[in-house]
Formats: structure tokens, C-alpha cells, sequence
């Protein structure tokens, strides 16, 4: 079932939704079922496995030559899509990205993701890899999400990439991403809001935002996508702090602010299981506030932990 018809069915209530990400190269399934299991009594109706493109580095031999090693690797989102939906009878939405693809693995891993019945998907640029610095597309890829997008909707429509007659489509309901905040490689937020209502104007069926910790961010987030007629579903996106750096690595990595009442609850954390507590009721009363304005899903980023998720929940759903 489509995110969207989940939304529809729920009649304003709120559900409950999170992000897992693949296992690192050599862990196994059962570390994902592990993360999941101690969630599922929150009934979510749908569940997000990321994606992510291989990282390397290159090697220098004695002869001089270089050799590109892979160094890390997150396997099988298309595949763990399948174990979700097989053991636990959810939704699963895979998200798909530009950068490390080119446009047939692409097409490939929709067939796949077509095949096994999976109605959704959450269209990403991706993020640099950390030794490039900066956001390189493969020579046969995608530079932007609105490119990718359009290869979905053009599935969507039966028209692959090397079929000259029109083949079965697919029926992919799309979500893309928002950013209360601004995405950091954005001018301003106007042309930000540009990008994204061209995503809504393509196919674009709900926004998925990055984390924040200031519901009025999102409030004015949203106030702004109405006016410029974005009308979409918008799901707020969350994670919780639960460690003293995470007031300094999240600002950093996802370009977000902390608000100053969050900042000077942490400054009193003598250690981590003080700010761990801080971060988990700081969530919570965001999730309260979020309910009570009636937003349709709240999404949590588990990084695959789910015991600060699952402390969260009780407390709501």
C-alpha cells in the first residue's frame, strides 16, 4: 500500500513510522530484525531502509600504480525490503539515490523493487563521500533528484531505458525529501522551495523532512510549502540526542540548529546517560506538540538502535 493511502486510512490520526539502515559489510539480517522487533507494537504501517553507495579509497602499490579499494558497504536494501515485508507483513520503502549509480543499476534495482510488490519509494540525491568532499555523480548517472525522479515516472509509464515499444509499468508512489532549515548547498530557502515544488509539480505524492529540533521550524516549513501551492502530505522527521557530542556532530553532519532552551539543558550533562535523558524528553515533548497539530506520521531515525525509539513511543502511541 502507498505511503499516502496509509495517511489517507489513518482519518488525522497520527501514525508511526522509522528509518533503518542497511547492516555494515559482513553483519547480517538479524541485526535489522533486532532493531525492529522492539517496535513493531506501534503498529508502523510502513518502514524505510536507506541506501547507500559504496565508499572507497586508492591504494598505492610499490610500483606506483593505484588500486581503488572499497572500505565500506552497506548491502542489500532491495533485499532486506523483501525480509521486512515477508516477516513482518509492513510496508517497506526503500529509498533510491543518485550518487554511486548509474542509470541501468538504477533501473535494475526498480525492476527488482517492482517484482516484489513494493509501491513506494523515497527519491534522493545522496550524499559527497567523505574522500571526495563534494556530491561527483556517476558518468552514466544522475546529478540531481529531479533526474532521478523522472526515470521513476517514466517506469511509471512503461518507458525503460533501452526498450524502443512501451513495456509494463510500474506503479511507484514517490517521496522526496524537505528541509525545514534549508539544504546547506542551497542559495536561500526561496530556491530550495523552488527545487522541491518542482518535485511536488512532477509526481511527487508526500516530503519527508531532515530532523529538526524546533517544531517552529516546521511549522513555518510547512506555512511556506502552502503558499507556494505544495500541498502534499508533509512528514515531520525526527531523532532524538542521546550523547553530549551529538550537540556538536548533528549541527555538523545534517546542518541543523539546536535550540537554545536544548543547548543549555546539555551544558548541565555531567555525561552521556544525563544527555541521553535530556534528548529522549526533548523528543517526546516534540512528538507531543507535533500530535496535537495533527501532522500526519511522525519518523523517527533509529540509526538501527531502537531502545530511545522505543521509550519515545510508549509515551505516545
Amino acid at each position: 500500500m502507498k505511503v499516502t493511502q496509509h495517511i489517507k486510512r489513518a482519518k488525522g490520526k497520527t501514525l508511526f513510522s522509522f528509518e533503518i539502515l542497511p547492516p555494515r559489510k559482513g553483519e547480517n539480517v538479524n541485526g535489522i530484525f533486532d532493531a525492529i522487533d522492539p517496535l513493531m507494537e506501534f503498529n508502523p504501517p510502513f518502514i524505510d531502509v536507506t541506501y547507500h553507495r559504496e565508499e572507497y579509497i586508492y591504494k598505492q602499490h610499490d610500483n606506483g600504480l593505484l588500486e581503488k579499494v572499497t572500505t565500506r558497504k552497506r548491502p542489500g536494501t532491495v533485499g532486506i525490503c523483501a525480509a521486512i515485508m515477508n516477516k513482518y507483513g509492513v510496508d517497506a520503502v526503500p529509498h533510491i539515490i543518485c550518487g554511486g549509480f548509474n542509470k541501468e543499476e538504477t533501473e535494475n534495482a526498480l525492476i527488482d523493487l517492482d517484482f516484489l510488490g513494493i509501491d513506494n519509494v523515497l527519491v534522493l540525491r545522496g550524499d559527497a563521500i567523505k574522500s571526495e568532499g563534494r556530491f561527483v555523480p556517476d558518468p552514466d548517472g544522475h546529478s540531481y533528484a529531479t533526474e532521478l525522479m523522472q526515470q521513476v515516472l517514466d517506469l511509471n509509464q512503461g518507458k525503460y531505458l533501452h526498450e524502443e515499444v512501451e513495456m509494463a509499468k510500474t506503479n511507484f508512489s514517490i517521496g522526496v525529501a524537505g528541509y525545514p532549515e534549508k539544504h546547506f548547498e542551497a542559495p536561500s530557502l526561496k530556491s530550495d522551495m523552488k527545487y522541491l515544488k518542482q518535485k511536488v509539480d512532477m509526481g511527487a505524492e508526500y516530503i519527508v523532512t531532515q530532523m529538526f529540533f524546533d517544531n517552529q521550524k516546521y511549522f513555518d516549513f510547512v506555512e511556506k510549502c502552502r503558499k507556494a501551492d505544495i500541498h502534499v502530505p508533509i512528514i515531520p522527521g525526527l531523532k532524538p540526542l542521546t550523547t553530549l557530542n551529538h550537540s556538536t556532530i548533528l549541527p555538523s553532519i545534517f546542518h541543523v540548529d539546536l535550540p537554545d532552551d536544548l543547548v543549555d539543558e546539555l551544558d548541565k550533562c555531567k555525561d552521556n546517560k544525563a544527555a541521553r535523558e535530556v534528548g529522549i524528553e526533548w523528543c517526546i515533548q516534540q512528538s507531543k506538540e507535533l500530535m496535537e497539530a495533527k501532522v500526519p506520521c511522525l519518523h523517527y531515525y533509529t540509526m538501527s538502535k531502537s531502545s530511545v525509539i522505543k521509550q519515545i513511543a510508549e509515551k505516545l502511541f
